[in-house]
């Protein structure tokens, strides 16, 4: 084989139809068998309701709003709520643009995580059906094997050989 063998180009079409006409037709039980199981690992639609795990992070997403003002002293209380409200009040622009960036980072990393757990699932879903496949298959090879007896099987690996082992 020359090394000019093995460098390639992209095949034409035509090529390639020809190719796949010299393929031999697959049993019609594996095309059934693939067909299942392709749309069995096909990609679900995502969902519109975020994962329970993301829920609490995703409420407390914007750092720009704190809850209401509160005060648990009797007397001073009322007063200090009052200045809190006018403080939050008065400098609001200014902590809404001190944490943009923070809000923005926050969304991204929600998004992400997102992301990743919806493909997680589609993982999970996808290894659950190739287990089901290699089970299946197993279990057919497993009847289709002749039974063997015990002078036809296979002797496992040899103990190595080694010292006298005494009795």
């Amino acid at each position: 084989m020359r090394p000019e063998d093995l460098l390639t180009t992209t095949p034409t079409a035509e090529r390639l139809a020809e190719e796949a006409a010299r393929l031999p037709e697959p049993a019609p039980e594996q095309v059934e068998s693939l067909r299942r199981l392709l749309d069995a690992s096909q990609r679900a639609p995502a969902e519109t309701e975020w994962p329970p795990i993301l829920q609490a992070p995703r409420s407390k997403k914007d750092s720009r709003y704190a809850e209401p003002p509160t005060s648990h002293r009797p007397v001073v209380g009322p007063m200090l709520v009052t200045a809190k409200r006018a403080f939050r009040l008065a400098f609001q622009p200014f902590i809404n643009e001190m944490l943009r960036k923070q809000v923005e980072f926050n969304e991204a990393i929600l998004d992400s995580l997102a992301l990743i757990y919806e493909h997680q699932r589609e993982e999970s879903r996808t290894q659950t059906a190739w287990r089901r496949e290699v089970m299946a298959r197993l279990a057919a090879l497993e009847q289709s094997a002749p039974e063997q007896t015990p002078s036809e099987q296979v002797p496992s690996e040899r103990a190595p050989k080694g010292r006298n082992r005494r009795s």
